[in-house]
């Protein structure tokens, strides 16, 4: 999931590449769209060349396409890759899921109780029709499913689970609609199962919870 931009470690490049990256994953850059180096050096402040080497990264992940001579443009959004994505986030979720109850200890707890505090908070403020901070949502969303499989002992996996679950965020910001009351019980049921160290009940809980979210993608009708 992106992360907030704060070490000064990082060069101007990896900034900008953190926000090209999220602009794509929010619908910013939408699919499909032609990035024009000319007028995105301007947006991010950066040179052509940087911008190229930028863009060139991102293809790695399927954001981006490359167009040869042609230049780039966002990676199209399709209920195939859709289907794929869904996938694939269950098998990786799912196994670590696995390794991560087995191996989680208090602190680990912790950061579970701590991350579904957040977002509950965040849900309940989305039930109640107050859609000003979505985007808070979407950030305590991916720590919540994080911290769930934080104890896997696997940075592989993490990383592997990590660009998925963007791949597969960005549809559901195209889909610009909160899922309501059945994701809130789907995250409250996985938090309670986590506690319990319920493997099977908690890789149940996540294969229904992906799944609903493809339907509820798939249902606002804003891809083909």
């Amino acid at each position: 999931m992106l992360k907030t931009v704060g070490e000064l470690s990082e060069t101007v490049s990896d900034v900008v590449f953190r926000q090209v990256r999220q602009d794509i994953i929010s619908g910013a850059l939408a699919p499909g769209a032609k990035i024009k180096l000319e007028q995105a050096k301007e947006r991010y402040s950066i040179s052509v060349s940087s911008l190229r080497e930028i863009l060139s990264r991102l293809t790695t992940e399927n954001l981006v396409l490359a167009e040869g001579q042609r230049g780039f443009e966002v990676s199209p959004a399709s209920r195939k890759e859709l289907e794929e994505l869904a996938d694939l986030r269950t098998v990786l979720e799912t196994h670590a899921i696995g390794l991560s109850f087995s191996a989680g200890d208090l602190e680990w707890e912790g950061r579970i109780v701590a991350a579904h505090h957040k977002l509950a908070a965040a849900e309940k403020k989305l039930l109640a029709g107050d859609t000003s901070r979505t985007i808070d949502w979407v950030r305590y969303d991916w720590e919540f499913h994080q911290a769930i499989v934080s104890a896997c002992n696997s940075a592989t996996l993490m990383a592997a689970l990590s660009s998925v679950f963007d791949r597969f965020l960005r549809y559901h910001m195209l889909a610009q609609s909160f899922r309501g009351q059945a994701v809130v019980d789907d995250h409250k049921r996985l938090f309670e199962l986590a506690l319990k160290r319920d493997v099977e009940g908690a890789r149940a809980v996540i294969c229904r919870h992906i799944e609903s979210g493809v339907a509820h993608v798939l249902k606002s009708g804003r891809i083909d």
